[in-house]
């Protein structure tokens, strides 16, 4: 019924069409491998394989050719999401958080962006990755305006409310962006913020 009620909903949309819809996680990542979709949207509790590994097996660290992956899913636990966002998913989404901000999420995802659940964006990155109390591991050097950039990230801010409290035009915040994912190696915008978190560069803000 979940499916039918996804497929519904995306199939509404002009820019999006379901390519494949299987109900456990060994079909997932067979049809994943063969159609390469755009985005692949998972469940964590599958028959067969979990979701959780399913993203690993199709956007985990290593993977030479990643797909992107939204997890989807009832259950708001902080041990789903650390595992979900270091085995590469692009975003994580609770299923009662309604069409229009799954439709958001795959739409992000596609642009290399990720979405999270409003309530529990900050609370993940906290727990996802503690600031480190002491020096950062890293020697890692950002400009004053990538740091402000990264901050905003961390904050769960999207590029046009980055830019407008930072009064840069969306251009120069993808820029800074990109700048920051080249010099720290992040793939998406998660693995940018949980950086900030574990470096401690959130302790300063």
């Amino acid at each position: 019924m979940v499916r039918a009620g996804f497929r519904m909903i995306l199939e509404t949309q002009d820019d999006m069409e379901v390519v494949a819809d299987v109900p456990d996680g060994r079909e997932a990542v067979a049809k994943a491998t063969e159609l390469r979709p755009d985005v692949c949207l998972l469940d964590i509790r599958m028959p067969g394989i979990d979701g959780l590994e399913v993203t690993r097996i199709l956007a985990g660290p290593g993977v030479t050719d990643p797909l992107k992956v939204v997890v989807v899913t009832t259950f708001d636990l902080d041990e789903y999401v650390h595992t979900a966002l270091a085995n590469g998913a692009s975003g994580f989404l609770l299923k009662d958080a309604g069409p229009a901000l799954l439709l958001e999420a795959v739409r992000a995802a596609v642009r290399g962006d990720a979405l999270i659940s409003p309530q529990i964006t900050v609370r993940l990155l906290e727990h996802f990755a503690a600031p480190v109390k002491s020096a950062p591991a890293t020697n890692v050097t950002l400009t004053e305006r990538e740091q402000d950039v990264v901050r905003a990230v961390a904050r769960g801010l999207t590029n046009t409310e980055i830019g407008n409290e930072l009064f840069m035009s969306l251009s120069t915040v993808k820029t800074h962006l990109a700048a920051v994912q080249s010099k720290i190696d992040a793939r998406n915008r998660v693995e940018t913020a949980a950086w900030a978190w574990r470096t401690g560069l959130m302790a300063d803000s």
